[in-house]
């Protein structure tokens, strides 16, 4: 699908609802190592730092839901980090949080691919893990 499309079978994922308009910024392509993606610039630790969760190796600003991926946060687990698998089996497991999505089945990748769907409506695009 493309970026900024809808994707009405999202708002069924975890009970969130569907995407408002949202202006995102073009999609920047910035290299992160997982090591860059883990520091305290971007994993919530730092409270006036962005807070990164990388998806499918696409890395995504999610600083706007703080609350969500900041310290605390019920989605905590997944901040500074690429939560693919995790995202694929709909787990908050730390154990899931890695980028290797394959061992995912057929079934646990269409979440996967619509998790990504679900990034991509809501949040800036500001790299790619390398």
């Amino acid at each position: 699908m493309a970026r900024g499309g809808r994707d009405t079978a999202g708002s069924r994922l975890w009970g969130l609802a569907p995407p408002k308009d949202t202006n995102l910024d073009p999609p920047k392509d910035t290299p992160f190592t997982p090591e860059q993606l883990s520091q305290a610039g971007y994993n919530g630790s730092d409270a006036d730092a962005s807070i990164y969760v990388a998806v499918k190796g696409t890395v995504f600003d999610v600083s706007s839901k703080r609350e969500l991926y900041g310290p605390g946060g019920a989605y905590s687990v997944f901040a500074g980090k690429d939560a693919s698998r995790a995202l694929g089996k709909s787990s908050t497991d730390p154990q899931d949080v890695v980028a290797d999505f394959s061992t995912l089945d057929e079934a646990q990748l269409e979440v996967l691919d619509k998790w990504y769907t679900f990034f991509a409506e809501r949040y800036n695009i500001v790299g790619k893990v390398v």
